[in-house]
């Protein structure tokens, strides 16, 4: 089934504007039912402008009364000429004048949230410059302090397969120049979980966790004094003194 463009974005306006059920937006925006009710909480998409899929040709009045009206209804996508093809553009991605100035807000979602996609990743999924991308990495855009992460799938500047097949294809090669010791690190949740907890030595005798008696000493140390040695003092001749 076909989607609509900016599909988080849309969803985000069909729960501010229509009565439709969590159920229905998902459908119809091809998301989870839970990620839809997160956009509800405020959860999920803080920051995302709806986008109006009526005014953008793709739903009708009435095919929301009806989804309104029938909480089994499943919307249907407007048919629309204008995005047949879509999947078969080849060439420099396009970004409209429109959608340019919150380029560098999708640059700072993907720097935060994807620090494993490179300069050129990045370039490829929101047409931008490597330039640009370092100088947001690096804080030292322009325009830095008053740039907001937004996902750049909710505007628009990607397509949300692509973003996940950019990150598969980054933790791949990440994992590819991981060396040994750093894929031994690498422990599953459950492993971690079930490790045993490292024997750690007390404060007071840290520094003496080598530290051996001889076999003499050892020797000493199982014969236990009796009390009688105690008294049984050796003989100096102090009583020849007090005479």
């Amino acid at each position: 089934m076909a989607k609509p463009i900016m599909a988080k974005a849309t969803a985000v306006w069909l729960v501010d504007n229509t009565t439709l059920s969590f159920k229905q937006i998902a459908d119809f925006c091809g998301l989870h039912e839970l990620e839809v009710q997160g956009i509800a909480d405020g959860d999920v998409a803080g920051g995302v402008r709806g986008f109006d899929p009526v005014a953008n040709n793709q739903l009708t009045a009435e095919e929301i009364k009806a989804g309104e009206d029938n909480p089994l209804h499943k919307l249907k996508l407007k048919f629309n000429a204008a995005a047949q093809g879509e999947e078969k553009r080849r060439g420099p991605r396009y970004t409209p004048l429109s959608k340019r100035q919150d380029r560098p807000n999708s640059i700072l979602w993907l720097v935060k949230f994807h620090p494993e996609l490179s300069d050129g990743q990045i370039a490829k999924l929101v047409g931008t410059t490597k330039p640009t991308i370092q100088s947001i990495r690096e804080r030292t855009h322009w325009n830095i302090a008053n740039m907001q992460p937004i996902d750049p799938v909710a505007l628009g500047l990607c397509k949300q397969t692509e973003l996940d097949a950019a990150v598969q294809k980054a933790a791949k090669n990440r994992e590819a120049n991981m060396t040994d010791d750093e894929r031994r690190k690498l422990l599953s949740t459950e492993d971690s979980l079930s490790a045993e907890a490292e024997p750690r030595i007390p404060t007071a005798i840290s520094g003496l966790e080598g530290f051996s008696l001889s076999r003499d000493e050892e020797e000493k140390e199982d014969k236990v004094p009796d009390a009688d040695s105690f008294f049984n003092l050796p003989d100096n001749g102090d009583e020849d003194d007090d005479e």
